[in-house]
């Protein structure tokens, strides 16, 4: 784990391109850091209170100035498990309220559950879901230490409660899974359309820098969007046709044609089950 500066206040670290494992602690998303004036921001809180705890011994060898918030920009597993090696140092928590359906929701006790045995000894029963201290309805400037935060709501697109964190002074955005950078994006159970349009958002904030969910942070947005956009659009046309036609999934899954994606990591592990979700998806919207 090791930060990487983006701008004169912004740092992130990167997570590694695999599946979650004992092995990497869950490493595989990344998170970013801004020091202020007052204290430090953090955005996500990675996958484990292991590497929630890694990353705080980073930022101190940065700034000994405490972290006091953490702005979560969607509350997925590997983005989320860290929080409560964050709230130990007495941060703040702040999210989007669409979130809150899937903090009281089954699947997310369930996953909780599996990670206790999936990812021992580094999620075990100790690790627990953090609630969120703000909960934010729309659209929210913060002004903390001398700069300014940009919360922007983008989704339902990845998930309902999707957040975009912009710094305007520096032109660094964090941007969330909303964009994965050299890998194959976690559908799951995605508005594919509404994602869509929200890098088109994303876009819009002209930003210099943008530190994607996973992946290497971006110089050049538009180019780097792409991949996300086009693999989304793709999904939506094969599967949307073969919803149209009533075809079975399987036949229509082994007659697209992968080659453009299939070399990027993840592909094996996620994209069978990415085309699936969008084929269910598209039978909705026919």
């Amino acid at each position: 784990m090791v930060p990487q500066r983006v701008s004169a206040s912004a740092w992130y670290v990167q997570g590694l391109s695999a599946l979650g494992s004992p092995a990497n602690q869950n490493f595989i998303s990344n998170a970013g850091f801004v020091v202020t004036r007052t204290g430090v921001v953090v955005i996500d809180a990675l996958g484990s209170p292991a590497l929630a705890r890694q990353l705080l011994a980073q930022i101190r060898r940065i700034t000994p100035l405490p972290v006091t918030h953490v702005i979560l920009t969607h509350y997925h597993a590997d983005h989320v498990y860290g929080l409560q090696a964050f709230k130990a140092v007495g941060a703040k928590v702040i999210a989007h309220r669409a979130a809150q359906e899937y903090l009281g929701s089954e699947t997310a006790r369930l996953r909780l559950e599996a990670s206790r045995t999936e990812l021992a000894p580094w999620i075990d029963g100790d690790t627990h879901l953090v609630v969120p201290d703000e909960w934010l309805d729309g659209p929210r400037d913060l002004e903390i230490g001398g700069v300014n935060f940009q919360l922007r709501p983008v989704g339902p697109a990845h998930t309902p409660e999707d957040l975009a964190i912009y710094l305007p002074q520096e032109k660094v955005l964090f941007a969330g899974d909303i964009v994965f950078r050299n890998r194959i994006p976690y559908v799951g159970q995605a508005d594919s359309r509404h994602w869509i349009a929200s890098l088109e958002e994303i876009l819009r904030f002209q930003a210099g820098v943008i530190v994607p969910g996973h992946g290497p942070a971006s110089h050049d947005a538009r180019a780097d969007l792409e991949l996300t956009r086009d693999y989304l659009l793709y999904l939506r046309e094969v599967m949307g046709q073969a919803a149209r036609d009533m075809s079975p999934f399987d036949e229509a899954y082994a007659a697209a044609d992968w080659s453009r994606f299939e070399k990027l990591p993840l592909f094996k592990v996620a994209n069978r089950m990415n085309a699936y979700n969008t084929y269910l998806l598209m039978e909705q919207e026919k």
